[in-house]
């Protein structure tokens, strides 16, 4: 019950200071957290699991604001804190006035960074949604480049007489060198245990070895260097878990899960009690006015930046960070043991005041973790702030979203603009057609994986069958369907499913996921500077002027011949669903040759141009031929029309001998039959013949 009100980063603080208490108490003296340790065994199994398992989709989405936040954030809180505990120093009164500026410039570099174990420890107990969570804790993984290199910087400086414009310039300049540098090594040590994992198929045992053996070296020698070793550590892990969960096994994956998981907690657990003990056994020197300047102005200093980038940040973000979101970025920028590792590693020739940056950095360590940790998440739910979703998105919903994506990555290609759709579709072919062929084992690399794995099911079930001995009593001819007729008073026992564990559950939504959405990769890519002309627009240009004409034509003859109204001509889907209503309508009519022929063409026959007045004369009467069989029925006699229509053509307005005003003076008085009695209700929509 208490550790739904206090976080378990608090309690395990308090632990601590009841051990170091207790061991002070008995005469003993209480171990310190020193920084080797906390450096090379505690902090590493923190970062990998974080960054083994990191939700890549939501960190590149966020990279930009995470990146602005981790860099200028930090750097203005570095700088600001540093600059106003320097005036502070030289108002404060004696004991303050031997700390020079470079010395507060160090400190303020030491406190400014939010650290990455206390805000896991925080944010996983309050389920934040997925946005913040990544933004505060990618942050607080990414701003170890600028700890690193202000840390050592200073530390370089105030053993300098005089800091010249191109050590300033040269200290910039490695900002760079080292958090793009361990983020380097981290690839390098990445495809290198992807590339073992592929021939580790007899050797099952040691695959989760070999993913802390080259994560663990990545680490250390970018150490080594005095680069980002936590960059290193990301890199790492995102670099080679799709290849080496493609080639390990599901039982070393489950081993990789669930040891880096106890490893971690292991790791945050001992932190904090040593943060505790070492509360109690560490010289302190407390002084009111640095103590409570550096808690007050690393709060403001949080804050303004905070309010400031985020102005920055939303001119440029779809998805706008509201006042609500700015709060959380803001309250849950938490400090913790790396500040007081960075502070006891310093040393007491160059660094006199040690003990008070460490008294005071134990203080705003405190205050971030009991004050802010406990608070957030009764704020979380004053403020109504979204929460995660506890449930897993539907394979349909991850389907769509793959879809969506992909029609991003189209529409970013013919407005031209390049946009990180883009790019990740370019990733993720250049990984496809080389990458997965160098770094996954055999058939793994070859799609479709839904047929394989079905497959695999196949003969699972093949085996279970044979080794239970039933397939020896079927016959080979005979199918499953009359067996089950040679006995139908048996009544089958009902198949009971064994339950799918969770790692079998999410293997098997991850291959649907991957499988179930193709899209077609159309060799020729779309560019609106190279537009080509449609062949068809002219043709169609034509036939509209075609049609213009042939109206105005009709509008003549109409003027000049007819005498009466002319009754309007139903549309051929109109005339089809007269028909279909009944059939039998149309009976037998005398003297079938006077009638017109007319041709259907069954192209396209929704549209009222396909219907072809090819010959309008009376059969037989002109031409002196006696009538077909077939014409010697009553009615309208159809004809399909024997060449294919283009569609550069309209073959309704193409000129012909048809096309005389006889002719369209007899198409006109044939259109109009005159006066007709309403028909009477029951009877069909064409009247039968007269």
């Amino acid at each position: 019950s208490v550790s739904s009100i206090v976080p378990e980063s608090c309690l395990l603080i308090v632990v601590g200071l009841l051990v170091g208490g207790l061991i002070k108490g008995v005469g003993e003296k209480p171990p310190i957290l020193k920084s080797d340790i906390f450096f090379l065994f505690l902090l590493p199994p923190i970062i990998l699991d974080a960054g083994y398992f990191l939700p890549l989709r939501q960190f590149t989405e966020n990279l930009g604001t995470i990146l602005i936040f981790a860099v200028v954030g930090t750097l203005w809180n570095a700088f600001f804190l540093g600059g106003l505990m320097y005036a502070v120093c030289q108002l404060g009164g004696s004991g303050l006035n031997h700390i020079g500026l470079l010395a507060n410039l160090l400190f303020g570099s030491i406190i400014s960074a939010v650290d990455p174990v206390a805000v896991l420890a925080v944010f996983e107990e309050i389920h934040i949604n997925e946005l913040l969570h990544i933004l505060v804790f990618g942050e607080s993984l990414l701003n170890d480049a600028v700890t690193v290199v202000l840390y050592h910087l200073f530390e370089e400086f105030a053993n300098f007489e005089q800091v010249t414009i191109i050590d300033i310039i040269l200290g910039f300049l490695s900002f760079f060198v080292v958090s793009l540098g361990g983020v380097l090594v981290g690839v390098i040590y990445g495809v290198i245990a992807a590339f073992t994992s592929r021939f580790t198929s007899h050797i099952r045992v040691i695959e989760p070895l070999f993913v802390f053996l080259y994560s663990y070296m990545a680490y250390l020698s970018a150490e080594l260097f005095h680069l980002s070793g936590i960059m290193a550590l990301i890199a790492s892990g995102v670099v080679m878990r799709p290849y080496v969960e493609a080639n390990i096994s599901h039982k070393s994956h489950t081993t990789i899960k669930y040891f880096l998981k106890m490893w971690s907690s292991v790791s945050e657990t001992l932190i904090f009690i040593f943060l505790g003990v070492s509360t109690v056994a560490g010289h302190h020197y407390w002084n009111w006015t640095f103590v409570i300047s550096t808690l007050l102005f690393c709060l403001i200093a949080r804050v303004l930046g905070v309010l400031v980038l985020t102005w920055f940040i939303n001119k440029f973000r779809i998805v706008k960070l509201t006042p609500k979101d700015q709060f959380i970025i803001a309250y849950g920028g938490l400090r913790g043991a790396i500040a007081f590792s960075l502070g006891y590693l310093l040393d007491y020739e160059h660094f006199g005041m040690r003990d008070m940056f460490l008294t005071a950095i134990i203080t705003v360590i405190f205050f971030t973790v009991f004050v802010q940790g406990m608070t957030i998440r009764p704020l979380v739910d004053l403020l109504a702030v979204k929460k995660k979703q506890e449930t897993k998105r539907s394979i349909n919903e991850e389907i769509h979203t793959q879809f969506l994506d992909h029609l991003l990555t189209g529409i970013e290609d013919i407005c031209g603009h390049y946009g990180h759709h883009h790019w990740k579709d370019k990733l993720n072919r250049f990984n496809k057609k080389y990458v997965k062929k160098c770094l996954i084992a055999g058939e793994r690399s070859k799609e479709p994986q839904l047929i394989a794995f079905y497959h695999k099911m196949e003969m699972k079930q093949a085996i279970e069958l044979v080794e239970s001995g039933g397939i020896g009593k079927i016959p080979s001819a005979v199918s499953t369907v009359s067996i089950q007729n040679i006995n139908p008073k048996t009544v089958p026992l009902e198949r009971v499913l064994p339950a799918l564990s969770k790692d079998k559950e999410e293997e098997i939504r991850k291959i649907l996921r991957n499988n179930l959405q193709k899209t077609r990769q159309r060799l020729r890519s779309y560019n609106r500077h190279t537009l080509v002309a449609d062949p068809y627009e002219e043709a169609w240009n034509q036939m509209l002027l075609r049609r213009q004409k042939a109206r105005q034509l009709e509008q003549k003859v109409m003027n000049n011949y007819l005498t009466v109204p002319v009754h309007k001509l139903d549309s051929p889907t109109m005339s089809r669903a007269r028909i279909g209503s009944d059939p039998l309508a149309y009976e037998p009519k005398e003297d079938s040759e006077n009638l017109p022929i007319i041709t259907i063409d069954p192209a396209s026959p929704q549209s009222p141009e396909s219907v072809d007045l090819m010959s309008e004369e009376p059969q037989g009467g002109c031409s002196g031929l006696p009538p077909s069989p077939e014409e010697d029925e009553e009615g309208l006699v159809m004809r399909v029309k024997e060449e294919p229509s283009s569609p550069g053509t309209d073959d309704v307005f193409t000129p012909g001998p048809s096309d005389s005003p006889s002719n369209q003076r007899m198409l006109r008085c044939l259109s109009d039959p005159g006066p007709r009695p309403e028909p009477e209700e029951g009877e069909p929509f064409i009247p039968k013949g007269q």
